[in-house]
């Protein structure tokens, strides 16, 4: 047999399922076996195992999907479909996908799925400093003050955020683009300031943007933009 080996984990998210952060829950939760043994994160697949989940042999990944979505209002990015607003049963995808990051419930705009586990972690990986843009509405007039504090940074979380790039662009709308993705960042930030939003809308993940997709609907990423995602 050979040495050669990848964590268990990676084997899981390779075979398109899910993303190696669910492969790790799913470990965890005694759905897979390893050889016919319980596996355990940090376990190790080499060439001639066979692993198992929920009882069914793991098959090799099939051709790598990639898309955009226009998320509407009201749409949950959870690939759990006993939550009845989930995005898996919305998109309605032929082929096994999954979301790459999240976007809140009540916000809509660009968001990625696949079934390429790989590719999420550097997607996701805050040191990669990724951009993400939005427009923003609030309930009251932007001033100065809330632009610059949006900009150099609020404390929310326990921790600072890091500098965005803001610019108002009518009385009560404004574009933020930032290279982290706290829970609920945005309307946090605005919470601190004492300004609700009412809108959130996300236009460009990267160098991929939302452009003309219509809410609720979806296009495959452009062989370049699939090249670019991954250098």
């Amino acid at each position: 047999m050979s040495d050669k080996s990848i964590s268990l984990n990676k084997y899981i998210s390779s075979t398109g399922k899910c993303s190696r952060r669910e492969a790790d829950q799913w470990i965890e939760w005694g759905l897979v076996m390893i050889n016919g043994k319980q596996a355990i994160k940090g376990n190790r697949v080499f060439e001639n195992d066979t692993v198992l989940l929920n009882g069914k042999v793991l098959k090799n990944k099939s051709k790598p999907i990639y898309i955009a979505f226009h998320k509407p209002p009201g749409i949950t990015c959870t690939t759990d479909q006993r939550d009845k607003d989930n995005i898996i049963d919305f998109i309605n995808h032929k082929k096994r996908i999954f979301p790459i990051g999240r976007l809140d419930k009540a916000s809509s705009g660009l968001i990625l799925l696949t079934n390429d586990g790989d590719i999420v972690n550097h997607i996701l990986r805050e040191e990669n400093n990724h951009q993400k843009e939005y427009i923003v509405k609030v309930d009251i007039p932007i001033s100065d003050h809330f632009i610059q504090k949006m900009s150099s940074g609020i404390k929310i979380l326990n921790t600072k955020t890091k500098k965005a790039t803001v610019k108002k662009l009518s009385k009560n709308t404004f574009s933020i683009i930032l290279t982290q993705g706290l829970n609920r960042q945005i309307r946090r930030m605005c919470e601190q300031l004492n300004y609700k939003v009412l809108t959130l809308k996300r236009i460009r993940i990267m160098h991929i943007e939302l452009g003309k997709i219509d809410v609720g609907k979806w296009r495959d990423l452009t062989k370049e933009e699939v090249k670019d995602l991954k250098s």
